[in-house]
């Protein structure tokens, strides 16, 4: 069987994002959102979720370039003095891994932002991370362990095969970096299944990151695997100053007409695909364990 969750991310950063999830879910396929609980416009993207309970949110973990929830003096070795982490995807993986004192005050943050999406009274859907920065082992067993407190039964594995891409494209996509990915997605399914945790089969948004056009989506969703995929977007109705800063290539407008376009939904109607939420997921998995 092919299903599909169609998801957004980065909800709360911009009220452009925001109104654009709202958009997308009222007016086409999106079904799921992933919230930056210290983002910006966290507020109104939780006030906007309160009213579309038909729309299932998640946490969108920030432990790299984003805000964090517990003040600088709290959490000084893994913040910088204006409360965002750090860019360095190297240098960061590097420090949560091998020096303690991080560890502690990354756990410490994990834990507030579960908390602080615990205070919204919102339903924990599911968790990822920005920038799949859960794929780092320290940062995902820590997401798995303290999210398991707080309700936490389904978690995103961003692997992304490259078959349905070229089939939707001509276009091979393979490289060395891919290919290691798809192995740290290995460790991750296994933490998670060891928790009791839900998880996909494929995630597609990678490779085409912030370009996930129309003709694109389309084509993908008519040549979908066997199997669960998550298929995530970062929508926004405009771009702004802070959206220009962070993903000054990202076309997100463009993304949210591909959300709500007849051909995107065309191509599951082309391909079998049934469109599903990470509830049904995690319903399935435990009925056939």
């Amino acid at each position: 069987m092919k299903r599909a969750i169609i998801s957004a991310d980065d909800f709360g950063l911009s009220l452009e994002v925001n109104e654009a999830v709202e958009y997308a879910h009222r007016h086409g396929l999106l079904s799921t959102a992933s919230l930056m609980i210290a983002g910006d416009a966290a507020q109104d993207a939780i006030t906007r979720a309160r009213r579309m309970p038909s729309l299932q949110v998640g946490l969108h973990l920030v432990v790299i370039e984003g805000s964090a929830v517990l003040p600088h003096e709290q959490i000084s070795l893994i913040t910088q003095a204006d409360g965002w982490f750090p860019s360095s995807q190297f240098a960061l993986g590097v420090n949560y891994f091998f020096r303690t004192r991080i560890r502690q005050q990354l756990a410490r943050e994990i834990e507030a932002q579960f908390e602080a999406f615990a205070r919204t009274g919102l339903r924990l859907d599911h968790a990822n991370a920005h920038k799949h920065m859960h794929l780092h082992p320290t940062v995902g067993q820590l997401m798995i362990t303290i999210g398991k407190k707080y309700g936490l039964n389904a978690l995103r594995i961003p692997r992304e095969p490259p078959a349905p891409l070229f089939y939707a494209t001509g276009v091979r996509s393979r490289s060395l970096g891919n290919a290691l990915l798809r192995q740290w997605t290995r460790l991750l399914r296994y933490q998670a299944h060891k928790a009791g945790i839900a998880t996909n089969d494929w995630c597609f948004g990678l490779a085409w990151s912030g370009h996930m056009t129309t003709q694109r989506v389309a084509a993908l969703a008519a040549h979908l695997p066997e199997g669960v995929s998550e298929i995530y977007f970062h929508p926004a109705t405009q771009k702004n100053t802070l959206l220009n800063r962070l993903m000054p290539t990202y076309e997100h407008h463009a993304e949210l007409k591909a959300l709500c376009s007849s051909e995107f939904k065309n191509g599951f109607t082309h391909s079998g695909t049934l469109l599903c939420c990470w509830q049904d997921v995690v319903h399935d998995q435990r009925h056939n364990n």
